[in-house]
Parts: C-alpha cells; sequence; structure tokens
C-alpha cells in the first residue's frame, strides 16, 4: 500500500529541486517553505521518537540545514525521508563558515541550526551565529524539544526550583577540583555533563570537595541503556569503579543543606591554593571566606599553612 499524503494548511514550495515533506511511518506529511530566518531546532537526544511535529515541519521546509556533524544529523533525516541539504557548522570550521550561513540569511533563506543531540547553543558552537544574525535584523525562531539538562533534572529527584548549569568540568584534576570549590557556594542544584572517560574520577572529586549532598548519575537518557543511579555523593563515588562508563553522563548535584553549608575542608583547601597562586594572603582569604561560610580566623591559619608548604616546596626544587 502506498504511502498516505496528508496536505498541510500552507501549499508546498513547488519550486524545489526535492520535495518538501517528512514522513511519518506510512505517512507522507507535505510541508510549506519556511518563512526567511533563523530556526534553532531541538532535535532527539538518543530516542528518535522525541523529535516534534513542528521541528520536522522545519527541517522539511528550510533551505539548508547547518549542523555540526552531517552523518549524525543524515541519520534523523533519513528516519524521516526529509530531503533539505546538510552544511557542516561546528567549531573547527565556524569562523569561515559563518558569513556564509549570514550571507544566505540575507538573501532571504530559512536556515535550520540543530546540535548532534538536543538543543542548539547548549554545549555547541551556535551562540556566534546567532548573535551575528540576531545583529543582522534577521528573525531568529526557538523550536523548543529534547534537552538532556532538563531531562536530568526531571528524574533526578532533586530541587528543580533553582538549577545552575555548568557543562564540562576541566579535564585536569587540580583545575576541576579548584571550579568544583567555587560552585560550592551556589544555592541551588548543580547540573554537569561528563564524558564517560573521566565520569569515575569525577565523581570521586564531587564528593570530596562538595561532600554530603544529594546526586544523581543520568547515563544514557532517552536511549535503550539508560541508567540513573541516585543517593548521597560519597555513596555515588564509592561505586564508581563499577559504573559502566560507555555512553554520555549528565551529573545532577542537591544544592547544599543546612548541614553543609559551610565549605568541607578539601574545597577550602582547593579554594585557597588557587587564589594564593594569583592574590596576596589578605585578598585570598577575603574571597575564602566570602565564599566557604568558615571563620576569617580559621581561614587565614590555613591559608598561612598553604603558602608556607608552597614556599617550601619551592625552595626544594
Amino acid at each position: 500500500m502506498p504511502p498516505k499524503t496528508l496536505t498541510p494548511h500552507h501549499n508546498p514550495d513547488t519550486a524545489s529541486a526535492e520535495p518538501r515533506q517528512f514522513a511519518i511511518g506510512s505517512h507522507v506529511v507535505a510541508a510549506a517553505k519556511a518563512k526567511p530566518g533563523l530556526y534553532l531546532v531541538a532535535t532527539p537526544i538518543g530516542n528518535l521518537g522525541d523529535i516534534t511535529l513542528r521541528a520536522l515541519e522545519t527541517l522539511a521546509g528550510a533551505d539548508v540545514v547547518a549542523c555540526e556533524d552531517t552523518r549524525i544529523t543524515h541519520r534523523l533525516m533519513e528516519r524521516f525521508a526529509i530531503k533539505t541539504p546538510l552544511t557542516p557548522y561546528h567549531e573547527h570550521n565556524a569562523a569561515a563558515t559563518r558569513p556564509k550561513l549570514l550571507a544566505r540569511l540575507a538573501q532571504g533563506e530559512a536556515i535550520a541550526l540543530v546540535s548532534d543531540a538536543g538543543t542548539p547553543l547548549i554545549s555547541d558552537p551556535g551562540f556566534k551565529l546567532v548573535r551575528e544574525a540576531s545583529a543582522a535584523g534577521h528573525a531568529i525562531i526557538a523550536l523548543p524539544g529534547p534537552s538532556s539538562v532538563l531531562a536530568a533534572l526531571a528524574v533526578g529527584a532533586l530541587p528543580t526550583d533553582r538549577f545552575f548549569f555548568e557543562g564540562f568540568l576541566p579535564p585536569k584534576q587540580n583545575a576541576r577540583r579548584t571550579r568544583l570549590a567555587e560552585l560550592a557556594h551556589i544555592d541551588a542544584t548543580l547540573v554537569l555533563f561528563e564524558a564517560g572517560t573521566r565520569v569515575q574520577e569525577t565523581l570521586k572529586d564531587v564528593a570530596a570537595i562538595l561532600g554530603q549532598r544529594d546526586g544523581a548519575v543520568c547515563r544514557e537518557l532517552t536511549k535503550l541503556h539508560e541508567e540513573v543511579n541516585r543517593g548521597p555523593l560519597p555513596d555515588l563515588a564509592a561505586q564508581a569503579d563499577a559504573l559502566e562508563t560507555r555512553g554520555e553522563f549528565v551529573l545532577v548535584i542537591g544544592p547544599p543543606t543546612k548541614d553543609a553549608e559551610r565549605m568541607s575542608a578539601d574545597a577550602l583547601d582547593e579554594l585557597l591554593i588557587a587564589s594564593l597562586a594569583q592574590h596576596s594572603v589578605k585578598d585570598a582569604v577575603a574571597h575564602a571566606v566570602t565564599m566557604s561560610g568558615r571563620p576569617k580566623r580559621e581561614v587565614y591559619a590555613r591559608a598561612l599553612e598553604l603558602s608556607a608548604r608552597t614556599k617550601a616546596n619551592g625552595d626544594g626544587d
């Protein structure tokens, strides 16, 4: 039986080289040509069934789809029988490609911007394109949809009224611990991205710096092997070595509790070491007192110890 064709409210652009349409199962849906502008299209983070109807119509109705990896986006387009041409736009070619996309917008074209997964501009290079397109007066249209940040918050069983999205922490342990010490004072749920190759070490650092908070380790959200582990950070760190590391991870960390308002000793040390490397003892102490919630006398004494240790190690080199 041939696929059924459903006609939209607007006529498709018959001048297009390929028909503007998409398919859902055996149903083929004609799509109207998208109006000029830059469309920010959220795409599935795993399960292709999470695509929205509006996203499909826009991808089919656009003149071109700008994407991070054409191989990944091609799989999505092929699944829904969309023939719109693809063009790569990623961190390595953005500087050269951005003017070309802006020129196409100036000619009245409709460009759909997608990331490899989820909502564009979240840990991808789309920001500069959106900023320059906006400055040039082009229409910017957001098509909301899948987001690993919001999905992880939803299943993490942690407070969602306030959250802070950090993205990826630094890959090196010293820098990672320093950044965690800076995040420790934020009175909100933290959301982090992490690669499977680093997630075990990151969980141990998170527990060491942030202490007795609740957390959730979300792996492969919406995919076949989706897994969510919840519990106190020390417990999650203790289980880290047995963790399946294949896949993509989102870590959700609850806000500080009343019993943990003061920064841990390890976190204070990380903060002081980083501050002392750039500032005087007086300035480093002032900064650490504000962020740690610990008494000035205690912070000052610890700063002197760390400063003396650093000088001693330096003299011994």
